[in-house]
């Protein structure tokens, strides 16, 4: 499993040679740089560690700082751990090592990607627009237009249990989009062209993955 991290940019469209136009979300993704190796004996399971997004001397604390220098690694503001990766980074085969480079160059157009982030917050919604919940009658004087009805139980167990589908914080929550299609590779510009959107608004740091 090929993963980077990126920014997403924003969405355009592509023509392609039949004339086609496909709607695509551009990823600036890498290069990241291997910071440390996670191991299976030594800390109980098996991940790789990319680091991203380039910041000033300084912006860091002295410990991160550190830990980055030791991968030859510049102050780099995101650091998240991949399991199950193969970054096709290393010699003969034997898989990434601290200090190596990661870029687009490891996705392909046509490969499926699942690509994770932290979805558009929306605020404190109601059951209408936060679970789809059909509304009440509006005439005949009704005052159930859109209240979410009832939730609870008579004399037993006379609580609300847990998990009911009730108004409240919208968004704001990682997701993770799967089976999504990598339109183009621009290796030049480290670009990612994902067919679709993708969680999250413009800026964000997004996780790519293929999707196996």
């Amino acid at each position: 499993m090929a993963a980077i991290l990126g920014k997403k940019l924003g969405m355009t469209q592509v023509f392609r040679e039949d004339g086609t136009v496909v709607p695509v979300t551009v990823i600036e993704a890498g290069p990241c740089k291997v910071t440390a190796i996670r191991d299976a004996e030594r800390d109980g399971y098996s991940a790789v560690q990319l680091a991203f997004g380039e910041v000033k001397q300084g912006k860091l604390t002295k410990a991160e700082e550190g830990h980055l220098k030791k991968a030859g690694a510049p102050p780099m503001r995101h650091l998240v751990e991949f399991r199950d990766v193969e970054l096709g980074a290393g010699e003969e085969g034997e898989g990434p090592k601290v200090g190596d480079d990661v870029t687009v160059a490891g996705f392909e157009a046509g490969q499926t990607v699942k690509v994770a982030g932290t979805s558009i917050g929306k605020g404190f919604q109601g059951g209408i627009k936060r679970h789809n919940f059909g509304r009440g009658p509006v005439t005949h004087g009704s005052h159930n237009v859109r209240a979410p009805g009832s939730i609870g139980a008579s004399t037993f167990p006379a609580r609300v249990f847990k998990g009911q589908k009730m108004p409240g914080q919208m968004g704001n929550a990682r997701v993770t989009q799967k089976g999504l299609e990598v339109a183009d590779v621009d290796a030049e510009r480290n670009l990612l062209l994902i067919k679709g959107s993708v969680p999250g608004s413009r800026n964000s740091i997004v996780e790519v993955r293929t999707d196996v």
